[in-house]
């Protein structure tokens, strides 16, 4: 069905914060269903020029809307006529005002559910809150009550959940909001922490992202919480409203012990999680920016020349999506660029989803620097928060990209009917299970081996892959043709070859500019070489040129795996058996603990289908990554050309550079 919502406030689902909200908004219209906000109903008339009698809905900005039926859910009033014609006492809302007891200013009137004004948990005032729940609560005790066995109804916190398509909405007790209107500020009176994590262990299969919101205050009481996501939200909303109710503090919540296996949870539960991050607020250790107030800070004349945005990605994380404006300095090499930033200047920093941010400022406050602040959610949050729909709908003639009211359009995966895609070969793809970035090398590698119009139907379940591979196609010159979700796994289908997007690339990149990666490779650590082939594979994905110079340590990684028989010296031979023979013999840089610690990174890459790194080093070869190995460093090690695998070249210094400046990414590992 064709369907439109027409909504009268700025955000949907008012229990909700702004941010919050527009997640909602955001999976509505990625479902196919229009939303006008700011804009009410003024009345309804037959369309004229409509044969099946159509109804026209007349609309407050001028515009109007053709449809076959009109639902109206406008809100709920109590229907207490009755309660005026007994004179009882009524709230300026119209409810009808009871004691703990349920009971009305008159011994024998009694009222409950949704027509009652009953007392709020969260505040000395009464409130009506139209749940069933509550109202079931309510009808116990009255009926408790009038057969003498006395009770007393504790109040109500409003805790609440709805399925709004594949996610599930709740709220609990308070939101922002309701704080603001009773005069209270934010960093001041109470605080908020947004998190991400995932519904279970995220090893285990269909973990899927909950974004999580804590409202609490500087004595650590917990005021409310909201919760978006796929799975778990009940249990964990319900956790929360239940420590509000026993008047609990983000201790309880950090303290909290729940049920744990992989298919349920995680070690630290979600709960915990939050209970940890309020903590460090309180304690002064980190502090935080939400997406949105990070936008009305950017808007400041000074802001630019007054403060850095840091991005602790990895290199190719940022090459798929920043923030705009962001600084690229990986996590793993901030001490060592430090001086890099200005002590003068306020950091805002941010990584995917907020644990790598986390450290990075702890890192920066302990070297001088602070004033930093974490943007909550990381690049992940702000990404779903700055969604554009980019054209507007018939009946709204609101720009889309500062209001973001427009009709998105969704194309099935399996309902894709255009001719130049039904007239196609269809190549299907499952990468269901594979880890970033897995599911975009598959996609690449594939893509290469087709015609142009050919069509891939991809399946995969790492949640940022629709996203991903949408910038993929932008710079590959491919068209993201549409997706749709099938379980927990998404959907996509894609074309080769774009002639606009191919274009339109041409247009924006400069002639001649560079677009190549070089990377040293001087470590032969195990988790640095499989980092280095990670964001090299990622970025040949990206149909970029690389070449990975081998030197010093890093040979190691290229040596065959079994030994070869060559004439060496006697200092070459004992270089050759101290040093790792092969990419099998690595040893991690930290925690190896006597090749227990590599073992145990091995069998946990197996588990959470991580490539491994013979598989990341073929995948390199044979998507047409030079290998090369510096000549100088293998005979000053006593590597024989004969030692090295099949595929890798020998050169020298010069041949790098000549690379490095053709390429506008050079990485030192």
């Amino acid at each position: 069905l064709n369907v439109t919502i027409v909504e009268k406030q700025k955000q949907l689902m008012t229990p909700l914060d702004e941010d919050m909200a527009r997640l909602v908004y955001n999976n509505i219209m990625d479902n196919g269903t229009k939303v006008l906000l700011e804009d009410g109903v003024t009345g309804f008339k037959k369309n004229a020029d409509a044969a099946q009698g159509k109804i026209q809905v007349l609309l407050e900005s001028n515009n109007s809307i053709a449809c076959d039926m009109v639902i109206m859910s406008i809100g709920i009033r109590p229907n207490n006529q009755l309660a005026k014609d007994a004179g009882l006492e009524l709230s300026p809302r119209g409810g009808v005002l009871v004691n703990d007891y349920m009971r009305t200013k008159y011994d024998h009137i009694y009222a409950v559910g949704d027509v009652a004004c009953v007392k709020s948990r969260m505040e000395e005032e009464n409130t009506m809150v139209p749940l069933a729940g509550p109202a079931n609560r309510q009808a116990r005790i009255c009926a408790d009550v009038i057969n003498g066995d006395i009770k007393t109804y504790c109040g109500v916190l409003g805790t609440s959940i709805a399925k709004v398509f594949d996610l599930n909405v709740a709220s609990t007790g308070f939101n922002e909001k309701d704080l603001k209107a009773r005069g209270k500020e934010k960093n001041k009176d109470y605080y908020t922490a947004t998190i991400l994590q995932k519904s279970h262990a995220g090893y285990y299969p269909n973990a899927v992202f909950l974004t999580m919101k804590l409202i609490f205050d500087a004595a650590g009481n917990v005021l409310g919480a909201q919760i978006i996501g796929e799975d778990g939200v009940d249990k964990r909303i319900d956790t929360i409203a239940t420590i509000i109710g026993m008047k609990g503090n983000v201790t309880d919540l950090m303290e909290m012990e729940t049920a744990y296996a992989p298919p349920f949870s995680s070690a630290k539960d979600p709960v915990n999680m939050l209970g940890f991050t309020a903590e460090n607020i309180l304690k002064g250790l980190v502090e935080f920016v939400d997406p949105l107030e990070y936008d009305e800070l950017a808007k400041a004349k000074d802001f630019a020349d007054n403060s850095v945005l840091l991005d602790v990605r990895e290199v190719m994380e940022a090459n798929l999506y920043t923030i705009p404006g962001s600084v690229n300095i990986p996590l793993g090499q901030l001490r060592q660029r430090i001086d890099e930033l200005s002590r003068e200047k306020t950091i805002y920093v941010y990584c995917a989803i907020g644990v790598r941010a986390y450290n990075a400022a702890r890192i920066l406050r302990q070297n001088g620097f602070f004033d930093v602040k974490v943007i909550s959610g990381g690049s992940t949050l702000y990404r779903q928060l700055h969604k554009k729909y980019g054209f507007k709908d018939a009946g709204n003639t609101k720009d889309s990209q500062t209001n973001g009211q427009a009709n998105a359009p969704v194309v099935k995966a399996a309902e894709t009917t255009n001719d130049a895609i039904a007239n196609s070969a269809t190549v299907a793809l499952n990468c269901c299970g594979m880890q970033c970035p897995g599911p975009i090398m598959k996609v690449n590698e594939t893509m290469n081996g087709l015609k142009d119009g050919d069509v891939i139907q991809v399946r995969a379940t790492d949640p940022g892959f629709p996203v991903d591979v949408k910038t993929w196609c932008e710079r590959t010159g491919n068209r993201f043709v549409g997706e749709e979700k099938d379980g927990m796994a998404k959907v996509v289908v894609l074309q080769k070859g774009n002639g606009e997007t191919k274009a339109a690339a041409a247009e924006n990149t400069a002639v001649g500019a560079p677009e190549g990666k070089t990377l040293i490779v001087f470590d032969g650590d195990l988790d640095k070489v499989l980092a280095s082939f990670i964001i090299a594979n990622g970025a040949r994905a990206m149909g970029r040129p690389v070449t990975m110079f081998f030197t010093f340590w890093g040979l190691n990684a290229l040596r065959k795996n079994q030994k070869v028989s060559v004439k060496k010296s006697f200092i070459e031979k004992m270089f050759g058996a101290m040093m790792p023979r092969g990419s099998k013999k690595l040893k991690l840089s930290k925690m190896n603990m006597g090749g227990m610690g590599t073992a145990m990174m091995k069998k946990v890459m197996k588990d959470k289908n991580v490539s491994t790194l013979e598989d990341l080093m073929k995948a390199a070869m044979d998507s047409g990554i030079r290998l090369v190995a510096c000549t100088m460093s293998m005979d000053v090690m006593g590597i024989r050309k004969e030692e090295l695998i099949d595929g890798v070249e020998l050169a020298g210094v010069a041949s790098y550079l000549g690379d490095a400046e053709q390429s506008n990414v050079n990485l030192f590992i």
